[in-house]
């Protein structure tokens, strides 16, 4: 029995048991990755990436120390005397692996080449006024990376939180990877839980600063884009973007070449690859590897309460940005521009270019502003990854 007492003994406090007690913050952690589990499941919040991300989290909180899950490369030589000859053997932890992908910006980059390959700038080139709503509704990035500065975070930081406000959740984990690492957890979960909650904060700023005669407004139907036209477009885009901000390059060079694939008729495969096995593919281990660095010691801190609070605040802004930007255009033309597409302009494709389709829908039953909206939509994915390499190349050292 002594034996027996001494073995179970020895299992128990070599368990993750022993260990969960020692700070009330990791059960917490427990709890907030099973409410984000919850969001993610039984509510639909944005699935593909919170449910991996809570489940990773929860991993980092379950006796984190004892699993070596994060555990850094060690490399161990052993020579053999009689023969010479040197064998190297190693260890290295899972999640330490796959949190490299997060750390060179791997993992956004081919995530970015997906959605280019989903995307059809046709009706941005219809209509190329739309990048200045897309550019109007970037004002939340740098509205928030200011009172960030305000609150007290290093200007680095302040950048990686502010990007929060551009809604694209690769584009926010590729800025904090680079400028602020210790944030990256809280600064994802933000970003993708607003995005997530798009039908719900945008439409009572969209009734607030439209007017209902100008949500009734029907727009006039779009040109047909070339084929030509789709083909050049990502070219010189990419061309031009990159020699004027060359840290944009991982976004928007990759982003351009899924929308190539998608566009030149000679590379289907490659697109379906690209919007869809790879980009699922990627998104789990991006998902862990996110969730993975949100332990209790880093996580429940008064700065992730700031970011998260920062992050709406940029959201919004980032909304009224593109709908005053909209009302302007409202009178400038006359009342032929329905300023609801104005709040697309933040970069959750396609779902703010749908919220602006259903609010103008309950106005006017006739309306249909999906394709008008997915201009300055399209326009904001451009706009977030240039206003985030701008950050990184001014923030990033």
């Amino acid at each position: 029995m002594e034996f027996f007492g001494r073995v179970i003994s020895e299992i128990f406090g070599g368990s993750g048991f022993a260990y969960l007690p020692t700070d009330w913050r990791q059960v917490a952690m427990i709890f907030i990755a099973c409410v984000l589990l919850y969001m993610g499941i039984g509510k639909g919040y944005e699935p593909l990436l919170m449910v991996p991300i809570a489940f990773g989290m929860l991993l980092a909180n379950l006796a984190l120390p004892l699993s070596g899950l994060m555990n850094e490369p060690v490399m161990t030589e052993v020579v053999d005397e009689a023969t010479g000859l040197v064998t190297h053997s190693g260890t290295v932890g899972f999640m330490w692996v796959l949190y490299q992908g997060v750390q060179w910006a791997i993992y956004p980059s081919i995530i970015f080449m997906g959605i280019g390959a989903m995307t059809d700038f046709g009706p941005l080139l219809a209509n190329p006024t739309s990048l200045l709503l897309g550019a109007a509704a970037q004002l939340g990035i740098f509205a928030a990376f200011l009172m960030a500065l305000v609150l007290g975070f290093e200007p680095a930081q302040a950048a990686a939180i502010g990007v929060i406000g551009g809604a694209d959740g690769p584009t926010a984990i590729l800025t904090a990877s680079k400028l602020a690492s210790k944030l990256l957890p809280a600064i994802a979960i933000a970003a993708y839980s607003y995005m997530a909650l798009i039908p719900m904060i945008q439409p009572p700023v969209m009734k607030l600063l439209t007017t209902k005669e100008s949500r009734k407004v029907k727009m006039s139907q779009l040109r047909t884009v070339s084929k030509t036209e789709k083909i050049i477009f990502p070219i010189a885009v990419t061309i031009f973007v990159i020699l004027l901000i060359p840290d944009t390059a991982p976004l928007i060079g990759m982003l351009m070449l899924g929308n190539l694939f998608r566009e030149c008729g000679v590379t289907d495969r490659l697109s379906d690859t690209a919007q869809n096995a790879l980009i699922n593919i990627v998104t789990i281990p991006l998902g862990l590897s996110v969730g993975f660095k949100a332990t209790y010691d880093s996580f429940l801190t008064w700065e992730t309460i700031k970011i998260v609070i920062l992050g709406l605040i940029a959201f919004m802004l980032s909304t009224c940005g593109g709908l005053i930007l909209g009302d302007v255009m409202y009178i400038l033309t006359k009342g032929k521009v329905n300023p609801l597409i104005g709040s697309a302009g933040v970069s959750a494709v396609p779902m703010a270019a749908r919220v602006s389709q259903t609010v103008g829908q309950k106005e006017n039953p006739s309306n249909f502003l999906l394709m008008h909206a997915m201009g300055p939509n399209v326009a904001g994915v451009i706009g977030s990854a240039c206003a985030a390499g701008f950050m990184i190349k001014v923030f990033g050292g």
